[in-house]
């Protein structure tokens, strides 16, 4: 089990399988903006199994809760 304080951006992307540098976080989150009234556990960005592991980390209120709401947040709010 991870300690609190690795609960972060980077770790959840690697959980999902996805580059988790800093350079890689960011292009995902610049081409992969939700709509409006998208949810970030329906969207069509994630697989079927990252899908899961997201509604499924939600739904407990894992220690993973707050990263997925700050990725929610940068995927529905970066600039133009």
């Amino acid at each position: 089990m991870l300690a609190e304080s690795e609960y972060t951006m980077n770790n959840l992307f690697a959980q999902l399988g996805l580059d988790s540098s800093d350079d890689a976080i960011n292009e995902f989150i610049e081409k992969n903006q939700l709509a409006a009234g998208e949810s970030l556990k329906e969207s069509k960005i994630w697989n079927d199994s990252q899908r899961t592991f997201l509604q499924e980390e939600w739904d407990k209120n894992s220690m993973w809760t707050q990263v997925i709401d700050d990725l929610n947040l940068l995927l529905s709010n970066v600039a133009e």
